[in-house]
């Protein structure tokens, strides 16, 4: 097989398996500042009950997203080294301060969120609980950077060493807010707050089939279906901003999410369908003129399309198409699925019917999904480069290292990471089946 190949589903594979846990922490970290000021607000017992029991799963799933995120570092050295020596003037910057201040910050204060309950006061804890969630936060945001100016690189220059052309840093603030940064910092994070959302809702719907921790459940979800409800919608705006800077800055990536092939206004805007690669067209169903308003306000606003491109710089137009269509497919379905679900809740309907409490079980794995099918989407479709206009994909691969390697390195990768995920999910049935604690409920004295 050919090696660019392989370093690709290298990548793919162990960023795929990492991204389960960060967006969970993430989330699940906002969670905690919320149910934890809400304990030192009222003094109810059953949010320092919530606070505990979550902790714990919280420091599971960062163990988890440290470990699993390790390798890929290394990747950059091991089978992308012509592209590390070509930007690693402008891309070591956001993966230092990613260390430096998101790392630092959230594994610093973790030991007192876990242990410290009992070593020091209500509020130095609360403030450490803070301090975690923004060291998650703020690892979104490094690696975000990164990602975007290979997206829409900006504030640089090309320079000739003894080695070859090397991309220089011009400003360091100018390659961080890039044209693309805002709009996938906020799309990233509305997803990774509906997947710690959700998975409070689950853990939740669990509980009340299995009636047990019903005061628990119940205020898990309610903090869920306000975080999902919040969320959900502002994934709809932050992804809509998203598009339209990609219309600007990468239009044959949104050419191919859309299977636009002819440049013009009145651009159809496909809901779900085929592209027909050979005769250049898409059956299933399309809004006529929507995408030129959706990109420019009116259905006279021009886009364009794939032909006007050499082939050369097409990105894989059925993939594109098929991977951002259930992206935004299931991204409508949590906005339904938040919204129905949190109106049904405050009526009391929710508590009540099981059909419709399984359906909430397996919603933790539609944010997944989500995550996923997004990510995925953002790199094949702006394929084939590396870095958008400037370092194609095929030249960034080490010239030293073979497919024979790579192949290897693969399967054993994959191996352990498939071993970590089922330690993951053993784990994590067994403290959600151990369920809360008891005595976290003495001090008011409220019922499980």
């Amino acid at each position: 097989m050919d090696v660019v190949l392989l370093s690709r589903i290298q990548f793919a594979v162990t960023i795929g398996f990492h991204y389960i846990y960060p967006p969970l922490s993430i989330g699940l970290g906002l969670a905690l500042v919320i149910m934890e000021g809400l304990y030192l607000k009222t003094g109810e017992a059953i949010y320092n009950q919530m606070t505990r029991f979550w902790v714990r799963i919280f420091g599971l799933i960062f163990a988890l997203g440290v470990g699993t995120g390790i390798v890929m570092e290394f990747e950059f050295g091991t089978n992308w080294a012509a592209y590390s020596r070509f930007v690693g003037d402008i891309f070591g910057s956001p993966l230092a301060a990613e260390g430096i201040f998101a790392f630092f910050l959230e594994s610093g204060f973790l030991a007192i969120l876990l242990f410290g309950w009992d070593r020091v006061g209500r509020k130095m804890h609360f403030f450490s609980t803070v301090m975690v969630a923004l060291g998650a936060h703020f690892s979104a945001i490094w690696i975000i950077v990164a990602n975007s100016w290979m997206q829409t690189p900006t504030a640089y220059h090309v320079v000739d060493t003894a080695v070859g052309p090397r991309a220089e840093i011009l400003s360091f603030w100018g390659a961080v807010f890039n044209p693309s940064t805002l709009d996938r910092l906020l799309h990233t994070l509305m997803g990774a707050w509906q997947s710690g959302a959700f998975f409070l809702i689950s853990v939740g719907a669990f509980y009340l089939l299995r009636n047990q921790h019903h005061a628990f459940a119940r205020r898990s979800m309610s903090v869920g279906f306000a975080l999902a409800m919040v969320a959900s919608l502002a994934q709809l705006g932050s992804g809509h901003s998203s598009a339209q800077v990609v219309a600007e800055h990468q239009p044959v990536k949104l050419a191919a999410f859309e299977g636009i092939y002819a440049t013009g206004a009145e651009a159809e805007l496909a809901i779900m369908g085929w592209v027909n690669e050979e005769d250049k067209t898409v059956t299933g169903i399309k809004l006529p003129g929507m995408l030129s308003w959706l990109v420019g306000g009116t259905t006279d606003t021009v886009v364009k399309g794939l032909d006007d491109y050499p082939v050369a710089d097409h990105p894989p137009v059925q993939t594109s198409f098929q991977l951002y269509h259930l992206m935004v497919a299931v991204g409508m379905g949590l906005i339904g699925l938040a919204w129905a679900g949190g109106l049904l809740a405050w009526r009391g309907w929710l508590f009540r019917s099981r059909p419709l409490l399984w359906i909430l079980v397996f919603s933790v794995l539609l944010p997944q999904a989500a995550n996923q099918l997004g990510w995925a989407a953002a790199e094949v479709g702006r394929q084939p480069w590396i870095v958008y206009g400037l370092m194609r994909t095929a030249d960034a691969v080490s010239p030293n290292v073979s497919a024979g390697m790579v192949l290897t390195s693969l399967i054993l990768f994959t191996l352990v990471y498939v071993a970590l995920f089922f330690v993951f999910i053993a784990l994590l049935d067994q403290k959600i089946r151990k369920g809360p604690l008891a005595e976290d409920l003495v001090a008011s004295g409220e019922e499980l």
